[in-house]
């Protein structure tokens, strides 16, 4: 048997579909920044010591003690957590599929709903994980310029009105990633008025809605209209471990992508399933963990604005969020992703603003996370990153 040392590796020659497919800047950024000594603001990961670990413990426990959840279940997921997710979400079972994390969802509804070539609107800066689901199947990406309230939904129907007709139109409503921002009801309600007048999808992609710490929840985008999908999942208010999420659709799209899950990986872990739907259904419970992240988020949030207001002053921009884990940032006349080399030596690291564009130049914004630094080290890192702004 040959040693690892004299394998030679074939050429691999990459489909169409994987050779469209662009590569994660975040991913790689995580990469060069995992160490102490340098303070992270790029990663979109949730609170380490936030996560329920105990409790979770405690249903893991409760569960893997019954030998039917160490079996195969449906690939609409485990019946019982798909009525735990829809009583969480207040719509029926059937409305309800489970998968491998939220990211599954928009991918297996990209392959059951989008040819080549069809118009997929999204926005822009967008959510690179949508990028690059949509890339994979080969649709016609168009960057819809996102405004300080959300989705633009009067852009969006200019366009309709002047011929486009997109197959679906991804957004994430709540606490946008990387934005920041949110749609209130009245845009929500246009966004899925103008789906039903024009024949698309809406794919509402929320994981972080549950997370705000400020103002009024809006309704669902869902309780407008009937073309809309939502996506949920228990990585940012449980844990990403759990690698559970859902997505909440009419029943003969749910039926379709039963359908092609089965093409991918036949089923999720009815165990991971079981303890979310457990969780979910500890109402009290979840409702005190859910308060708690909230609380810790808000304050990181605001120590992280103040700080950067305070050491930058007139020459920063920020958004000032209402939930969720990021702060889109804009630093005029300043490349952030010629300054990164900079900031990391200096000990802080961000997302710079050109890895989530579509089309729009955006290489004077950045994304900064305050999830996952306490506040000391949030003000920190802001510090840093102005001294590695003034050394540029």
């Amino acid at each position: 048997m040959p040693s690892s040392s004299s394998l030679v590796s074939p050429p691999v020659h990459p489909s169409r579909s994987a050779a469209a497919v662009p590569g994660s800047a975040i991913r790689d950024l995580l990469r060069l920044t995992e160490t102490p000594a340098v303070l992270s603001m790029a990663g979109g990961l949730p609170a380490t010591e936030l996560i329920p670990a105990q409790r979770i413990a405690d249903a893991t426990a409760a569960a893997v003690g019954d030998r039917d959840l160490l079996q195969y279940t449906a690939s609409a997921g485990l019946r019982r957590t798909r009525e735990s997710i829809a009583r969480h979400e207040a719509v029926a079972p059937e409305q309800v599929l489970v998968t491998h994390g939220s990211q599954q969802a928009l991918s297996l509804l990209a392959a059951a709903l989008v040819d080549p070539g069809d118009v997929v609107v999204v926005d822009d800066p967008v959510y690179v994980g949508a990028m690059q689901v949509f890339a994979s199947v080969g649709a016609d990406i168009r960057g819809l310029p996102l405004t300080e309230k959300g989705i633009d939904v009067s852009l969006l129907a200019r366009w309709c009105a002047d011929g486009l007709r997109p197959t679906i139109v991804h957004t994430v409503t709540a606490f946008h990633n990387p934005g920041g921002v949110s749609a209130d009801a009245a845009r929500r309600r246009d966004l899925a008025e103008l789906a039903d007048r024009h024949g698309f999808w809406v794919i509402d992609d929320d994981p972080y809605g549950r997370l705000r710490f400020r103002g009024d929840v809006p309704a669902p985008t869902r309780s407008f209209g009937d073309r809309v999908i939502t996506l949920g999942s228990a990585s940012k208010i449980l844990a990403p471990a759990l690698r559970v999420g859902w997505l909440i659709a009419p029943p003969q799209v749910v039926a379709l992508v039963e359908r092609l899950r089965q093409s991918a990986d036949l089923c999720g872990s009815a165990l991971c399933q079981a303890v979310v739907g457990d969780l979910l259904d500890d109402t009290d419970w979840l409702s005190a963990h859910i308060a708690a992240v909230a609380g810790a988020y808000s304050r990181r949030a605001h120590a992280l604005v103040a700080a950067l207001d305070d050491v930058f002053g007139e020459a920063i921009e920020t958004s000032v969020p209402d939930g969720g884990m990021f702060c889109w940032a804009r630093l005029p006349g300043v490349d952030t992703t010629a300054l990164l080399d900079a900031a990391v030596g200096h000990g802080v690291a961000y997302v710079p603003g050109q890895a989530f564009s579509v089309r729009r130049d955006l290489s004077d914004r950045l994304r900064l996370s305050f999830a996952t630094l306490t506040e000391d080290q949030l003000r920190t890192a802001a510090g840093r990153l102005h001294a590695a702004t003034a050394a540029g």
